[in-house]
């Protein structure tokens, strides 16, 4: 197998420990907890490798193969690794078209390395830029830092847990269950509830939302997306009241 990304020429075995997850996972000394990560690459063999490493790393991965495909998949993702050579739509406008409805963090993985193709790449809204081959300790920590910048800073609890009524959240796990059913979240709807959970009583601006949530990046239309969303999978729109004019507060479904 060719390994055009030195993916495994470069460092795939790096210093590393427990994933502390229960997965066996192993993870490099200052990486944060595993994401939801939606890889999209023309050729297999690069799809494999990346899998893998991200993988051994804690992550949970997804691919896709075209364009169209990593339209229908990225709204369940934390972070998109995205090639620009796509064999049905050009990566620059698959980042364009998630840039305009959603703000998930995307990385340009591309053999295009000129600085017009870089400046034309971080213009349609790619979070970062890669030009292959590129060494997985430095896509190690790119994906970090892209992800300090755009992951909120959560309320400081005493514990991990949260619970309000029969809503359970663990911010370790990042797991969500009512009245003891697991509900499957994004971790954008993760952070969302756990931000209107964790502050019970309080209205919660969608201005707050969105500097908690995305970083500042306003879009009327995500945050009522995502609310819906979690309406629909926590089994009752009470378990999150809208506020007229103001914003959100967690409910008791």
């Amino acid at each position: 197998m060719t390994d055009p990304a030195g993916l495994l020429a470069r460092g795939l075995h790096t210093r590393a420990r427990p994933a502390g997850r229960g997965s066996g996972a192993m993870r490099t000394v200052d990486e944060p907890r595993g994401w939801n990560v939606l890889v999209v690459q023309k050729d297999p063999a690069d799809t494999e490798l990346l899998v893998r490493g991200l993988q051994r790393h804690g992550h949970a991965v997804t691919s896709a193969e075209t364009g169209v495909a990593a339209l229908r998949a990225y709204g369940e993702a934390d972070l998109v690794l995205l090639d620009l050579e796509l064999p049905d739509l050009d990566g620059i406008e698959v980042c364009r078209a998630i840039r305009q409805f959603d703000d998930t963090p995307v990385i340009a993985l591309t053999a295009r390395g000129s600085e017009l193709d870089r400046v034309l790449g971080l213009q349609a809204g790619a979070d970062d830029y890669m030009v292959k081959p590129y060494g997985f300790p430095e896509l190690m920590a790119r994906m970090g830092a892209v992800m300090r910048r755009v992951r909120p800073r959560l309320p400081r609890q005493e514990g991990h847990v949260v619970a309000h009524g029969d809503l359970l959240l663990d911010r370790e796990s990042r797991r969500v269950a009512v009245a003891g059913r697991r509900v499957e979240v994004t971790g954008k709807e993760f952070d969302l509830l756990y931000l209107l959970a964790s502050n019970p009583g309080d209205v919660i601006s969608r201005s707050r939302i969105m500097q908690e949530v995305w970083g500042g990046s306003w879009s009327r239309r995500t945050v009522d997306t995502h609310v819906c969303n979690l309406r629909s999978k926590l089994g009752s729109s009470d378990w999150i009241l809208t506020v007229r004019s103001v914003g959100f507060q967690i409910g008791l479904g």
